[in-house]
């Protein structure tokens, strides 16, 4: 049963936005919403919170715009998403797919410049002897989730260098900026430890399960264009494939 949750008109927080961050959260924790994914009512919301209905349509606004609900017609208003990647054939950044899935996107930028302290695999991937490299740390709604570690050749390095590496949107820039015309990527998914440095960075226990990833994207002249490695924090991310079965 849902327990009552009040917010108070003292807290210098206007009441929709107190609301609405309250929203936020507990639908993330599988609260408010239905096994649908069906949230509820206004009416419902504004008992729920002691506020008035004018209050919750203001506070659930926003959440529709972001993306992380929708309304249907005479249906209700339903969560898209209540994970922040769903891996389903769509290439899209971590900016990309964060938002999409209704929550904000932010980073810290931990590494970036010319580097030829690299692994073999990233020379010949990237085809490079010296790489331009961005390692950030990776935020949804102001919560370290992952860690991205990504290799590009030099001259295309020294075009991000001139861009804001905290808010870029990577393959927006690639495509409409840089023009390039991306391909494919092929990604490889597995499983990994946090060591000691991923641990403090993520707010893990070192040793706790991460989710690993590396995806290498190709422009349509067979050129490499990105080279990148992640550890994602696993209850943050799903993957979802579709199988066909071919009958002889």
């Amino acid at each position: 049963m849902r327990q009552p949750q009040r917010v108070t008109e003292g807290n210098s927080t206007p009441l929709h936005i107190q609301v609405r961050e309250t929203i936020r959260r507990q639908v993330k924790d599988g609260e408010l919403i239905d096994k649908t994914g069906r949230l509820m009512t206004e009416a419902e919301l504004g008992k729920h919170f002691g506020v008035s209905r004018i209050t919750i349509r203001n506070a659930i606004k926003p959440l529709v715009d972001e993306g992380m609900f929708e309304r249907e017609r005479g249906k209700g208003t339903f969560l898209r998403t209540n994970q922040p990647e769903n891996w389903v054939g769509r290439l899209m950044g971590f900016s990309e797919t964060i938002r999409d899935a209704g929550y904000q996107p932010g980073a810290k930028v931990l590494q970036q410049g010319m580097t030829n302290r690299h692994d073999p695999g990233v020379r010949e991937q990237i085809r490079e002897r010296a790489v331009w490299q961005l390692k950030r740390l990776r935020f949804a709604d102001e919560i370290p989730i992952a860690i991205e570690h990504a290799f590009y050749p030099p001259d295309i390095g020294l075009e991000l260098e001139k861009r804001d590496l905290i808010s870029i949107v990577m393959y927006r820039v690639f495509e409409e900026e840089l023009k390039f015309d991306i391909k494919q990527a092929m990604q490889t998914i597995s499983a990994s430890l946090a060591d000691a440095t991923s641990a403090k960075l993520l707010g893990v226990a070192t040793g706790s399960a991460l989710l690993a990833m590396e995806r290498l994207t190709i422009n349509a002249d067979g050129r490499p264009l990105e080279l990148l490695r992640s550890v994602y924090l696993p209850e943050y991310f799903r993957l979802s494939i579709n199988l066909t079965r071919r009958h002889a």
